[in-house]
C-alpha cells in the first residue's frame, strides 16, 4: 500500500516537485526505486520523429489499414518511454484510446516494395525472436529479406547493451557499413542503417550524434513502427522511437524464422523484467514485465508443431514469472508461491495463469516436441513448477538456475533476492524433485566490492553444484542502474580478468566430470545437422542441451528393427557415448527413436 501511495504522489507532481521527488526516490532506500521506475514509465515524452510523421502522413500517402493477411490477429498497441534518470524535461500527454497515434495499423505494401532488408542479430535468445517479430512486420510491408548487407537497401542491427564488450562490437560493425554507404551509385536508393533493440533505446542520442551514420533507432517495444520509421528516413529525416510499454507483447504477430530449415524455434512468452538486480540494465531497456495471453501462445505453438518444428524453448526475461490476467476467469486464481528462502523488491501481482499452467498446457500440444525455456530467475521455482517438468516427457531435464555469485555478502549487493545457502537449498530441492536434472548458470566475476573470499566462495558453488553449462563473464557496469548510482565499480580490470580465467577453469574442470559419466550411456538426441567440422558427422542436443556428435551413417529404424534409414535434421535418434570434454560429447548412433518410446527405454533400463 505504501509503494502505491507513492506512486500515486508521484503521478500527481509536477515540474519541479516532480524533479525533487525523483532527487529524494534515487537518495532514499533502494526499493523505491521500483516504484520511481514504474512512474518514469508510465509518463510518456513525445518524440521529434511523431511529429514528423504527423507531418508526412498530413502531406500525403493516407494510412491503409489491413488485417495483415493472417499474421496480425488483434490491434496494435501504444508504446511509452521510459527517459534516462539523469534526463530533466517535461513530458507530453498520453493519446487516449480515441486519439491513437496516426501510424498504427498497417501501412500501404509498396511502401517497402522492392527494397532489401539484410538483419544481423546479437546477444540473447530474444534478440533472435524480435528479429523473426520484426521481419514479420516488414514482410507484411512490402519488404523483401536478403542475406547480403552488400546487396541491401536496408541494413538492420538487432542489438545487445548487456554488457560494454557487445555494444562495441555494434559500433564496429557500423564504422564498417559506413563504406557499403560510400559504395552506392545514384541509381540506387540510399542505404538506411538501422539500430534496433537494448542499444537503441539505451544510448539514443549518442547513436544519431555518433558518425552521423545511423538512420532508424527502434526499442524494443518499437518494432511495429518501423514501416512508418523507414519511410520517414526515405525523406531524409532521423526516424526515432524508443518508446517503452506497459502491455506490448506482439501477442499478434506471428513471427517467421529466418531460418526456415531448423527444426527449433522460439516462442516469446513475456517481455520486460521487474526484479532490479543492481547490476542488469534489462528493466531500464525492455521495461516492465507483461506476459503474452496464454491462448496466443499456445495458438504459435500449433503452427510451429504443424510446421514440422521439433524444439520450442519459451522465451522471457524473467521466464518464469509468467502471469496471464488476461482473462476474467484467471483473476480469482491463487498467486504462486516463492522458491523458499527468496523474496523480491516489488509486489507480485495477485491471480492470473502461472508458469506451471503454461507449461502444463504447452506440453500437451504435441507430445513429440521438446519444450524448453530461458531465462528464469531461481525465485520462481516453486515446487508446482518442478513437478510440471518431472512429470512430462518432452520438457527438457535442464533447469537454469543463475546464480551470478557463491558469496551472500555479493549477492546482497546485487540484490539478488537469496543468500548462498537458500540457493544450495533450491538445489537440493531440484534434484530431489527432478531425478537426473542437469544445471545451467550464470556468473559474474569482479562485482562492486567483490573480495577473494567472494571469489572462493563463488568457485566453492562451482564445484558444489557441479553445472553442466556455464555462462560466465567480468563484471561490466552499466549506467542508469543502481550499481551505477550506488556502488563503486573498485575491482581492477586486471583482478576481474584473473577471477572470471579461474571460475572458467573450475567451471571446465566439473563439467568435464560431470560429461565423462556419460560415456556408455544412450542419450536421445535431436539430430540438428551437419557438424561443424565434416559432412561425414551429424550433430544435435542431448536433453540437457550438451552437444553431441556421431557418424553420418544410415541408422536402425528402431532398437529392435534390422531395418537401416538415414539420420536427418529433426530425427530423434539415441546414440550411445564413447567420449566426452567439458562442451560435448561423441558417440556411435544405435537407432531412430522417438520420444514417448525413448522415455520407456531409459525408465526401465536405467539409461542416462
Amino acid at each position: 500500500e505504501e509503494e502505491e501511495e507513492e506512486e500515486g504522489e508521484f503521478r500527481k507532481r509536477g515540474g519541479k516537485e516532480r524533479r525533487d521527488f525523483e532527487k529524494r526516490v534515487e537518495e532514499n532506500a533502494s526499493d523505491e526505486e521500483t516504484d520511481q521506475f514504474e512512474a518514469e514509465q508510465k509518463g510518456i515524452k513525445i518524440l521529434d520523429s511523431q511529429m514528423h510523421l504527423h507531418e508526412a502522413m498530413t502531406r500525403g500517402s493516407p494510412e491503409k489499414k489491413s488485417p495483415g493477411a493472417g499474421k496480425r490477429r488483434g490491434e496494435d498497441e501504444e508504446g511509452e518511454d521510459e527517459e534516462e534518470r539523469e534526463e530533466e524535461g517535461d513530458r507530453g500527454r498520453a493519446s487516449s484510446p480515441e486519439d491513437p497515434p496516426p501510424y498504427l495499423g498497417r501501412l500501404d505494401p509498396a511502401l517497402g516494395s522492392g527494397r532489401k532488408v539484410y538483419f544481423e542479430t546479437y546477444g540473447c535468445q530474444m534478440n533472435v525472436n524480435d528479429t523473426d517479430i520484426a521481419w514479420s512486420i516488414l514482410q507484411d510491408n512490402g519488404y523483401m529479406r536478403t542475406n547480403s548487407s552488400t546487396e541491401a537497401d536496408v541494413i538492420l542491427l538487432v542489438t545487445c547493451s548487456i554488457r560494454e564488450k557487445a555494444e562495441q562490437t555494434i559500433w564496429n560493425r557500423l564504422k564498417h557499413f559506413v563504406t557499403l554507404k560510400d559504395k552506392r551509385t545514384k541509381s540506387q536508393v540510399p542505404l538506411k542503417i538501422g539500430i534496433l533493440g537494448c542499444m537503441a533505446e539505451r544510448l539514443k542520442e549518442e547513436i544519431l550524434e555518433r558518425e552521423k551514420l545511423v538512420d532508424v533507432l527502434a526499442g524494443p517495444d518499437s518494432y511495429r513502427d518501423l514501416p512508418r520509421l523507414l519511410t520517414v528516413a526515405e525523406a531524409g529525416q532521423k526516424a526515432v522511437n524508443v518508446l517503452l510499454s506497459l502491455d506490448e507483447t506482439y501477442a499478434d504477430v506471428m513471427p517467421v524464422q529466418v531460418n526456415s530449415k531448423t527444426k527449433s524455434a522460439f516462442v516469446s512468452i513475456m517481455r520486460g523484467c521487474n526484479n532490479m538486480c543492481s547490476y542488469c540494465i534489462v528493466p531500464f531497456t525492455r521495461g516492465r514485465e507483461r506476459s503474452r495471453p496464454v491462448s496466443s501462445i499456445l495458438e504459435e505453438v500449433r503452427v510451429l508443431s504443424d510446421q514440422g518444428v521439433k524444439e520450442v524453448t519459451l522465451l522471457g526475461q524473467n521466464v518464469n514469472s509468467y502471469c496471464d490476467t488476461s482473462e476474467v476467469q484467471f483473476h480469482t486464481k491463487e498467486p504462486t508461491h516463492l522458491s523458499r528462502g527468496f523474496r523480491t523488491i516489488y509486489k507480485s501481482k495477485l491471480g492470473g495463469l502461472r508458469f506451471a499452467d503454461l507449461l502444463d498446457q504447452v506440453s500437451t500440444i504435441n507430445p513429440e516436441m521438446r519444450i524448453r525455456f530461458t531465462s528464469p530467475h531461481p525465485k520462481d521455482f516453486p515446487d508446482e513448477v518442478l513437478h510440471v517438468i518431472e512429470d512430462r516427457d518432452n520438457i527438457c531435464k535442464l533447469l537454469h538456475l543463475p546464480v551470478q555469485s557463491g558469496s551472500s555478502q555479493v549477492l546482497k549487493a546485487m540484490r539478488r533476492g537469496y543468500t548462498r545457502e537458500s540457493y544450495l537449498e533450491l538445489v537440493e530441492r531440484v534434484h530431489r524433485i527432478i531425478p537426473g536434472v542437469c544445471l545451467s548458470s550464470d556468473f559474474i566475476a569482479g562485482f562492486c566490492g567483490e573480495t577473494e573470499d567472494d571469489h572462493l566462495q563463488t568457485i566453492s558453488v562451482l564445484r558444489l553444484v557441479q553445472y553442466n553449462i556455464g555462462f560466465l563473464f567480468a563484471y561490466s557496469m552499466r549506467k542508469k542502474t543502481h550499481a551505477h548510482h550506488r556502488l563503486q565499480d573498485d575491482v581492477p580490470a586486471a583482478v576481474k580478468q584473473r577471477r572470471l580465467q579461474e571460475l572458467i577453469s573450475v567451471f571446465r574442470e566439473e563439467a568435464a566430470k560431470i560429461n565423462s559419466e556419460l560415456i556408455g550411456s544412450k542419450q536421445l538426441v535431436l539430430v540438428e545437422g551437419f557438424s561443424k567440422k565434416s559432412e561425414q558427422e551429424l550433430c544435435g542436443r542431448n536433453d540437457g542441451n550438451t552437444k553431441v556428435i556421431f557418424p553420418n551413417v544410415d541408422t536402425a529404424c528402431n532398437q529392435s528393427s534390422g531395418q537401416l534409414a538415414p539420420v536427418k535434421p529433426g530425427d530423434y535418434v539415441l546414440v550411445q557415448i564413447t567420449a566426452a570434454n567439458s562442451q560435448s560429447l561423441k558417440g556411435i548412433p544405435v537407432c531412430h527413436t522417438t520420444l514417448k518410446n525413448s522415455a520407456r527405454l531409459i525408465s526401465t533400463q536405467q539409461l542416462q
